[in-house]
């Protein structure tokens, strides 16, 4: 795996446990404001609509680098619209990106896969 794909894969982790964490605080907002005087859903609709933008703006640079299949992006694409998914996409970038780094290594070892 090159540096920038690397970097695009770090980037992709670490916007999506912020945007997962503002979607929920989204929808407890949107609660709050129809059980209380509480109104926080416009800050927090601002706020968690740039991480999502963000979000798809790093799931297309990473989709583009790691030519991940279309299954694959439309995966973690579905995991963006999600309330929970971004922590799961978190998990399996952090795997993905492992996975990626220990080939690397094998590669440059001269370890070839049986």
């Amino acid at each position: 795996m090159d540096i920038k794909t690397a970097t695009a894969l770090r980037r992709l982790r670490l916007v999506s446990a912020p945007e997962a964490v503002s979607f929920l605080l989204l929808l407890v907002c949107s609660v709050l404001k129809r059980t209380t005087d509480f109104n926080a859903v416009p800050a927090m609709g601002m706020i968690h609509g740039v991480l999502f933008i963000l979000y798809v703006v790093f799931w297309a640079d990473a989709w583009n680098r790691t030519k991940w299949s279309l299954k694959t992006a439309a995966l973690y694409f579905v995991l963006s619209v999600l309330p929970t998914g971004g922590f799961f996409a978190d998990r399996k970038l952090k795997r993905e990106a492992e996975d990626a780094v220990i080939a690397t290594r094998a590669r440059k070892e001269g370890i070839v896969n049986a």
